[in-house]
């Protein structure tokens, strides 16, 4: 195993596509470091110091000084959005409630957004996804979990943006696009559209049918789900992402 000590300067140090899985650390500073895509599964961290840290990811089955936080940031989340707790329903009429919910919040996002000087559309916050980039992401997720894991299909429109961890020519993914604002809302909107004719004709039984993508589909993996689970994912990605871009949203004012 590699050991570093003190007479080794890492700071601003890049690590990419490296696995540090199994490591030690012992009287390190991770002060403003930046962590993208990082996998902390199974981690234990001892005597640690957290102060202003912002994590967003997944997060289940963290314990912090002997509490779950899971459960509690679930609760104050569904606090703060009323109506939240049905993208997670298995009713399908509290799963179309949901998804009329998040269209309304999405409507009033993106007419906010589209009220904004132009280039704001493109503006990359902190290096995250651009507004249209969001958007793009999320017709991408819709065809994956609904498109080819539930509708069978073996295509994904080019228009489309994968993340980080997945390579886009496996999925036919136009990496030189440079799509107009329209363009962007176009296929966004059929791709809405497309998950609100699923959830309208959605009952207990067919949302409990197991599906399995075809054997190359890169991405969802070619493994059994059901609807049910498939259609979580997409509404699970529209919350977080919706939140995501009203985050970024509120820095367009001065540029950031």
């Amino acid at each position: 195993m590699t050991s570093f000590t003190n007479a080794d300067n890492l700071r601003g140090a890049d690590f990419r596509e490296v696995s540090l899985a199994g490591s030690q650390f012992y009287d390190v500073s991770f002060a403003g470091a930046s962590f993208r895509e990082a996998d902390f599964g199974g981690a234990r961290m001892i005597g640690v110091q957290f102060e202003d840290v912002v994590i967003d990811g997944l997060v289940d089955g963290l314990v912090i000084n002997g509490v779950e936080v899971a459960p509690l940031i679930e609760a104050e989340l569904d606090r703060r959005h009323p109506g939240r707790e049905r993208l997670r329903s298995d009713d399908p009429d509290d799963l179309r409630a949901g998804w009329s919910w998040l269209e309304e919040q999405w409507a009033a996002t993106t007419a906010e957004a589209l009220a904004a000087p132009v280039d704001r559309l493109r503006l990359r916050v902190e290096d995250e996804w651009s507004f249209l980039e969001t958007l793009r992401h999320l017709v991408f997720a819709t065809d994956c979990w609904l498109g080819v894991g539930i509708l069978g299909r073996t295509t994904y429109h080019p228009l489309g943006l994968a993340g980080p961890w997945l390579d886009p020519a496996t999925c036919g993914l136009d990496v030189t696009a440079d799509p107009t604002t329209e363009q962007v809302l176009e296929v966004r909107a059929e791709r809405q559209s497309l998950v609100r004719d699923r959830l309208a004709t959605a009952t207990r039984a067919s949302l409990m049918v197991e599906t399995t993508p075809w054997d190359a589909s890169p991405w969802p993996p070619p493994e059994p789900m059901t609807e049910l689970a498939r259609l979580h994912v997409i509404l699970e990605e529209e919350w977080w992402h919706l939140q995501f871009a009203r985050r970024d949203m509120a820095s367009w004012a001065d540029g950031t």
